[in-house]
């Protein structure tokens, strides 16, 4: 989970020395912190929030294979 949303994390900053993903496993749920540059949030976001709730999905469908439910959470 973790290595596919660092994935499209990395390919969308601008800086991707700036990129951490941390990933907490509680059983049933697994909570994914991004942190990214601040002038690189925007596009991590996208256009009113298009391409976090992409991100959000891929995460989710990933995580529906392993039964589990999965929160990005997207901070500067």
């Amino acid at each position: 989970m973790k290595d596919l949303v660092e994935t499209v994390a990395l390919a969308l900053a601008d800086k991707p020395d700036a990129v951490s993903v941390r990933e907490n496993d509680d059983g049933e749920l697994i909570t994914i912190d991004v942190s990214v540059a601040t002038e690189d949030l925007g596009r991590v976001i996208g256009k009113e929030g298009r391409t976090a709730r992409a991100l959000r999905a891929l995460a989710s469908a990933a995580g529906r294979k392993r039964h589990r439910r999965v929160l990005v959470r997207i901070a500067s």
